[in-house]
């Protein structure tokens, strides 16, 4: 559930702090999610971050994930210097025994370009991707976020297309996108949902995924 907040404020050069909070309900997992988003321009760029929390109806909060990007960029900047930090961690039953896991913290520089109005825009970068405490080859991601104001101030369609190496060019390449679409009752709730599709994603690496939700979100 993430990089999706409304990004027409990408190109702003005074300071603007948007942020939201959405609940979702996974029924492939059957599970609810909670995601709180920033995203703050200032005249040297902007920062994004954003924290998942998975709900288990047995044991409570069973995931979390945490991300935080800055991109450092001037008025006068064409390219702006991508950084970015993520990591999170999880629990599993088998079959009444409760196991936790880590997942694997990595660290992206690389470099972005954006480009939107209120209609529509975009966001792009590309990386060098370095886990923690993992060796071996090195690893890069390229992401891709979006956003479509279908109807003014009514529908919008958003999201993002991840693709990243986790052991240099292997089988282990993982695709993950996140397609939203929005109603805004007003301006600050708005109604619908996404379709996860993921390819070599977590623990069902095996074949291509999808998994719709419907979610409500707050914008605060």
């Amino acid at each position: 559930m993430k990089k999706l907040i409304t990004l027409f404020t990408i190109l702003v050069t005074v300071s603007v702090t948007a942020q939201n909070f959405q609940l979702h309900r996974d029924f492939e997992r059957e599970q609810f999610t909670t995601t709180f988003e920033l995203f703050k321009v200032d005249n040297y760029g902007n920062t994004y971050t954003f924290v998942d929390l998975d709900y288990n109806a047995k044991t409570g909060i069973g995931g979390a994930y945490y991300e935080i990007a800055r991109v450092l960029k001037t008025e006068k900047m064409p390219v702006g210097a991508h950084i970015e930090y993520n990591g999170g961690l999880g629990t599993f039953t088998i079959p009444d025994t409760q196991f936790g896991y880590t997942i694997n913290e990595a660290w992206i520089f690389g470099a972005n370009y954006s480009k939107g109005n209120a209609k529509w825009g975009f966001s792009t970068y590309a990386g060098y991707k370095a886990f923690t405490g993992v060796e071996g080859q090195g690893n890069f991601q390229v992401t891709g976020t979006w956003y479509w104001n279908v109807v003014a101030d009514k529908l919008t369609f958003s999201g993002f297309a991840d693709y990243w190496t986790e052991d240099g060019l292997t089988d282990n390449n993982v695709f993950l996108t996140e397609p939203q679409l929005w109603y805004h009752l007003n301006k600050t709730f708005s109604v619908g949902g996404e379709f996860e599709i993921s390819s070599n994603f977590g623990v069902d690496n095996s074949s291509i995924k999808g998994r719709p939700t419907l979610a409500i979100k707050w914008n605060i």
